[in-house]
């Protein structure tokens, strides 16, 4: 018997990412000079391969971009990459997400008014690394309220977040934050649509039998949700493409929940849905 199959309230590519992926595609099509993302345009290495095939080259370094137009991905960077873009000659088009500047934008003003910067979030992640580079120096990135111990704080600590980490992951470094120094002000910086994919991933994932999560395994976003739906429902897969599925694991399943990271176009999950239904 095929199982019926739901797709979470919100799932999938979000406005930021669909803003990145149409100015991306839209300097491929307008044949500009020779068009490179600085390192992946989003975390979904399908859609990476598709924008080459459209003429959008990546490079992981502006060493590596001769000229041309370089495209800042959804990510974001700190303004020394792209005050190094703009020397070398390059035509800068930014397609950082419009939350994530806002998360610079609230960097930069702790900074300022002259608090130390605790970024949480995941260290070494292209987003997290661009905050850093708005942060100000005595900036720290901590992913969970351990990563606090033994760390020297200010007087004055200001809080901002990766866009897709979780309510309950800040609340547990703030909790920890305040016993330790005079003033904590913190800035909730988590995107609206992460939240929501996160608490429609959970509602469905506690009625389904089985649980599909869709994006790339780069994705921290998808990373997330596939580790919220696994809390719920241990038969939980996450996949990047309809090409990994394997029929077995719908075996007696009578609801299958399907979810999809914010890089994750809607031609994807429909692919995959195609795949189930078979």
């Amino acid at each position: 018997m095929t199982p019926r199959i739901e797709i979470a309230r919100h799932a999938g590519v979000c406005y930021g990412v669909e803003r990145a992926l149409e100015l991306a595609h839209r300097a491929g099509a307008d044949a500009l000079p020779p068009v490179h993302t600085l390192g992946p345009l989003i975390h979904n290495p399908r859609v990476v391969n598709e924008l080459e095939e459209a003429g959008v080259q990546m490079a992981n370094r502006l060493e590596d971009i001769p000229a041309g137009a370089v495209i800042i991905r959804a990510h974001g960077v700190a303004p020394a990459v792209e005050d190094e873009a703009r020397e070398r000659g390059l035509s800068v088009l930014d397609a950082t997400c419009p939350y994530v500047k806002k998360v610079h934008v609230a960097a930069e003003r702790l900074r300022a008014a002259g608090y130390q910067v605790i970024v949480v979030g995941e260290a070494g992640h292209a987003e997290v690394e661009g905050i850093m580079g708005h942060a100000g120096e005595g900036a720290v990135v901590v992913s969970g309220r351990e990563d606090l111990d033994g760390l020297k704080l200010a007087p004055k600590v200001g809080v901002v977040v990766q866009t897709t980490q979780t309510d309950e992951r800040l609340a547990a470094v703030v909790s920890a934050l305040l016993p330790r120094t005079r003033e904590v002000r913190v800035v909730n910086t988590i995107c609206k649509a992460t939240h929501e994919r996160q608490e429609s991933a959970a509602e469905l994932a506690a009625r389904a039998d089985v649980m599909v999560v869709i994006g790339g395994r780069n994705s921290g976003n998808t990373r997330r949700l596939a580790q919220i739906c696994a809390a719920a429902c241990p038969r939980t897969y996450h996949i990047e493409s309809a090409d990994e599925i394997d029929p077995s694991w719908f075996v007696d399943a009578e609801l299958v929940g399907v979810t999809a990271g914010a890089s994750t176009p809607e031609r994807h999950i429909r692919e995959v849905i195609d795949r189930i239904g078979r």
